[in-house]
């Protein structure tokens, strides 16, 4: 069955995460996908481990697993850009794709010819995608941009962590994830807005962007109210009880939404009189007189231990959950049901395991094709198909090591 975007071809200048991360989900969504690389090492994260991805043999390639979470069902060709010849490749294949995806700093391209204005003049109908720290435009726009400051300078870091604690990053890389979750949202907009008009367009993304956008509610309350949020740790800044709690064993998740919620749990928990009283009758009367509430709820839920919560709570349909290891996660019953972790074909590893896309189309669904593709492996390939070079033309580029 044919994938949603089958007939799309990109052309992904992209490395590390946000831009491969892109490109990935356009893949899964049935998009071509041609992956350029520099000669040498390639994308930086080929070498971002250990762990390594193993060989049949059990022994470590040369691909960190890091690469392989972002760079599946895509072809690879390795193109020297800073050379003549390598540029003139990139303008051919621009020719030949729909779009193209880079994150380079804000004119890392355009000495090599390779910017949008320089494209545009070979494909008018090019989308082009820019993913940069801090946008194409602004004080900030020739400044590398990595997620670690991002979540910081756009004040990820100031809502999380303990409050007695230093501020925190979130354990993956959230900025350069939720970029490259817009920019496929974008590019697909684009390729709309090209059926109907035959327009290309640039598409300026920026890492700082994303990340005051996604401050969502957190960003509002400071819109609303004036004053900056502060790190709560595991709790919610706008419904009480929600966070992580102890109980007589370790530690489980209890997340009541409503007044409903809230008085199961107070009957549950043995004390009734709690959801009647009127300091926390309303989550709004909780919110305000949490620092009353929460040590009644600590040493509650220490009377029992988590699998007695856990059991008791949603069978009363209040909302909880344990705090899984990533070992629990992918033994999960409802995650295995899922199809949450499958086996790609490797040239390499026989068999590479990968996280599957979250999305489940009914019509048109996501085919796991190929693992990420080994530094230059379709070199020839595309180049071939695309281009009709033929072997001589091949081995020139070759020899010269433009291409590899």
């Amino acid at each position: 069955m044919s994938g949603a975007l089958e007939g799309i071809r990109i052309l992904d200048l992209s490395r590390i995460l946000a831009g491969p991360w892109a490109t990935q989900m356009l893949a899964d969504f049935g998009a071509e996908v041609i992956k350029v690389e520099r000669p040498g090492n390639g994308d930086d994260t080929r070498g971002w481990g250990p762990p390594y991805i193993k060989n049949a043999a059990g022994e470590d390639t040369e691909d960190a697993a890091y690469f392989h979470a972002a760079n599946r069902g895509k072809r690879s060709i390795s193109i020297d850009i800073t050379q003549p010849e390598g540029q003139q490749l990139i303008h051919k294949l621009a020719k030949q794709c729909d779009v193209l995806v880079e994150n380079y700093k804000v004119g890392g391209l355009a000495k090599y010819g390779l910017d949008y204005d320089a494209l545009r003049s070979t494909n008018p109908s090019l989308i082009y995608c820019s993913i940069t720290g801090f946008g194409q435009t602004g004080p900030y726009k020739s400044r590398a941009g990595y997620d670690f400051m991002i979540q910081a300078m756009g004040g990820l870091m100031s809502i999380t962590g303990d409050p007695q604690g230093q501020p925190m990053k979130v354990g993956v890389a959230q900025a350069d994830i939720m970029t490259g979750l817009y920019a496929c949202n974008a590019i697909q907009a684009a390729l709309i807005h090209r059926m109907k008009t035959g327009q290309g367009q640039q598409i300026d993304l920026a890492l700082l962007d994303v990340q005051v956008a996604t401050l969502a509610n957190q960003g509002m309350n400071y819109l609303a109210s004036g004053k900056s949020p502060e790190r709560l740790g595991n709790a919610h800044p706008n419904i009480v009880p929600y966070q992580a709690f102890a109980t007589a064993d370790g530690h489980i998740i209890l997340a009541v939404g409503n007044d409903a919620q809230f008085a199961k749990f107070c009957t549950l928990a043995g004390q009734p009189e709690l959801a009647r009283d009127p300091r926390f009758a309303s989550n709004r009367s909780r919110v305000e007189n949490r620092h009353q509430l929460l040590p009644d709820i600590e040493y509650l839920m220490r009377q029992h231990n988590s699998d007695w919560w856990l059991e008791n709570l949603s069978r009363q349909g209040v909302p909880c959950g344990p705090i899984n290891t990533l070992e629990q996660v992918f033994a999960d019953p409802q995650v295995q049901h899922r199809q949450m972790q499958v086996e790609l074909p490797h040239t390499e590893a026989g068999n590479s395991p990968s996280i599957a896309n979250p999305v489940k189309f009914s019509e048109t669904p996501i085919n796991y094709h190929q693992a990420p593709p080994l530094r230059g492996e379709h070199s020839q390939e595309i180049l071939e198909e695309l281009l009709d070079m033929n072997q001589q033309d091949w081995r020139h580029l070759f020899g010269k090591n433009i291409v590899q």
